[in-house]
């Protein structure tokens, strides 16, 4: 079995349909941080690019139209099938459903992109040793993952606001299990990197601001699909969740704007070479 198991069952589930649903949404909410990062990426014409945890698709078609060749992999069968869709009718771009942590690679390509789709590993090191198996002695390796929860108020807010109407874990959370906010440490980030053999490392922060909606209800939906406040959907029982959404709504009521609900969010922006 993959050691990946867990995230595999849980991105063909449930999970994997609510990101199709809210697939424009998270396209629109990310375009700035997506813009940046395959900047930084670069890629070149021709040049052949493998796209990790390609989700939707987004992403593949823009490096696409920078005219790089691109190879989407994912786990998620939802997911790559709007890929598929999205894709339709562009030769220079293909999607299958791969495990990046134990697929057997060829050094063929120029460069592994990910845009929030590398912290999710069980053993992030072998994950990482293994997809530099398939770049050039010339490649590049260029990501983008979350700095901490606390960091990033587009969910840190709303998350402090309903904490207290949670049950409490029994044992602490590890902060570096497979997850969103899994790289948080810079230092931890880096020793992955190293021990996984690149070189040339360069973590860099990339700060931003997300919308989470129009309106305070739109954020609610939106966090209540694909946030802190699914678990509250999920775990509170009718009497306590809507004061718990109250409470998430007054916590997000002073980042309301005229052109919507914008909250700070802060990345780590991440390059290093193969050889």
């Amino acid at each position: 079995m993959s050691d990946n198991a867990a995230q595999i069952e849980f991105w063909n589930g449930q999970a994997g349909q609510t990101w199709v649903r809210a697939q424009e949404k998270m396209d629109a909410m990310l375009a700035d941080l997506t813009t940046a990062t395959i900047d930084r990426a670069a890629p070149k014409t021709a040049e052949r690019v493998i796209d990790v945890g390609c989700g939707c698709g987004g992403t593949s078609i823009e490096l696409a139209a920078r005219g790089a060749a691109v190879w989407g992999i994912d786990i998620s069968e939802p997911m790559l099938a709007r890929a598929e869709q999205r894709a339709s009718g562009l030769p220079e771009v293909h999607f299958t459903r791969t495990d990046a942590a134990s697929a057997a690679f060829e050094p063929e390509h120029d460069l592994v992109f990910s845009r929030f789709g590398v912290m999710f590993f069980a053993n992030p090191a072998a994950a990482f040793a293994n997809l530099r198996t398939s770049l050039r002695p010339d490649g590049r390796l260029v990501f983008l993952c979350w700095r901490a929860a606390a960091e990033n108020p587009w969910i840190a807010v709303a998350g402090r606001a309903v904490q207290p109407f949670l049950p409490a874990p029994e044992t602490p959370p590890d902060p570096r299990a497979p997850g969103p906010f899994a790289f948080a440490e810079k230092d931890y980030l880096v020793e992955i990197l190293r021990t996984a053999g690149y070189r040339n490392f360069a973590v860099e922060p990339l700060n931003g601001e997300l919308s989470l909606g129009g309106t305070l209800d739109e954020a609610l939906t939106f966090q209540g699909e694909i946030g802190p406040l699914s678990r509250v959907l999920a775990e509170l029982d009718d009497e306590v969740k809507p004061i718990a959404l109250q409470a998430a709504r007054e916590a997000l009521m002073p980042y309301a704007h005229a052109d919507g609900i914008r909250l700070a969010a802060a990345c780590w922006l991440v390059h290093a070479d193969a050889g």
